[in-house]
C-alpha cells in the first residue's frame, strides 16, 4: 500500500452520460484501477471533526492550509463484515494534496481515531502517520462527524501517464447519524443520481491529452467537497446565507 503522497487534484460534476463518453476515450490511454476493474467498488468514508466544526469551516473560508482525518472501507458484500479500515490524513497545501495513509484491522483503526491506540508496535512510517492522528485527535477534540458513500469508477496510468488517476464517483451520500463506518444505514443523496463528480489526479502536471480531453467536454472546473456538501445539506445550517456555502453543495451546472 502507497502510505504517503503528494499530488494535484481536480474536480469536476458532470452527467453520468458524459462521464461514461469520457471513461471510453480513457481506455485508449490508461487502463481501469486494477482493483475495481472496469465495474468499479464502493467507498465509505468517516469523516471526523471538531465540536465546531473547525475542518468543514477551513474549507469553507478556503484557509491554504488544512488538514482532515477520515477511516475508509471498501466494503465488499454485508458492510457489517467489513474488517479492515484505513485511516487518512488528508493535507492540502494551497493547490497541492498530500496523504498520508494507514491500513489496519477495524477495530484497531477505530480506536485511533478514538485516540485509543498504542503506535509503538508499527513500523517507524505507519507509527509517524498513527501519531500524528493521536496530536490532531487530541488538539482539535476530534469525533466522528458524517459518512459519505459512493460508487467508484477509477483508471489509472502506467509507464508514461504513470502517477495519473481519473475517478468517477456516482450515487454520492451521506449522512450524521449512525456514525459507525460499518453501520448499515441508510445515507441520503446530496448529487443527483444522474450526476457524478469526476476528479483527475496527477503527480506533477496534468497531461496534454487530458486538458485537451477536459477541453473537448466541456468539464469545467468546480470546487466541492464531498464531506463540507454532506454537513452543508444534513447539518444545522437552516440560517446560514446560501451563498456562503458556494462550492461546498455539490450543485449541477445549468445547460
Amino acid at each position: 500500500m502507497i502510505r504517503r503522497f503528494n499530488r494535484f487534484e481536480l474536480k469536476y460534476i458532470l452527467p453520468v452520460a458524459r462521464c461514461a463518453r469520457l471513461s471510453e476515450e480513457l481506455l485508449d490511454h490508461i487502463s481501469p484501477d486494477r482493483h475495481g476493474g472496469t465495474d468499479g467498488y464502493p467507498v465509505v468514508s468517516l469523516y471526523y471533526d471538531s465540536p465546531d466544526l473547525e475542518c468543514f469551516w477551513a474549507k469553507l473560508e478556503g484557509v491554504k492550509y488544512r488538514r482532515k482525518v477520515r477511516l475508509r472501507i471498501y466494503p465488499d458484500g454485508d458492510i457489517r463484515q467489513v474488517s479492515q479500515g484505513s485511516v487518512e490524513i488528508k493535507q492540502r497545501i494551497n493547490k497541492t494534496v498530500q496523504k498520508r495513509r494507514l491500513g489496519l484491522p477495524l477495530e484497531q483503526a477505530e480506536a485511533l481515531c478514538a485516540g485509543n491506540f498504542d503506535p509503538s508496535g508499527l513500523d517507524p512510517l505507519d507509527a509517524q502517520v498513527a501519531q500524528e492522528v493521536l496530536v490532531l485527535r487530541h488538539c482539535l477534540d476530534l469525533r466522528p462527524t458524517a459518512i459519505t458513500s459512493y460508487w467508484r469508477r477509477a483508471f489509472e496510468g502506467h509507464v508514461e501517464n504513470a502517477g495519473l488517476r481519473v475517478t468517477f464517483d456516482t450515487h454520492v451520500a451521506s449522512r450524521m447519524h449512525a456514525l459507525r463506518v460499518k453501520d448499515d444505514a441508510l445515507n441520503r443523496l446530496i448529487l443527483p443520481a444522474d450526476w457524478c463528480i469526476m476528479e483527475v489526479k496527477a503527480d506533477e502536471r496534468v497531461p496534454e491529452w487530458v486538458a485537451s480531453l477536459l477541453a473537448r467536454h466541456d468539464c469545467q472546473l468546480t470546487r466541492v467537497s464531498k464531506y463540507c456538501a454532506g454537513v452543508a445539506q444534513l447539518g444545522p445550517f437552516k440560517s446560514l446565507p446560501l451563498q456562503r456555502l458556494s462550492g461546498l453543495i455539490p450543485e449541477p451546472p445549468h445547460g
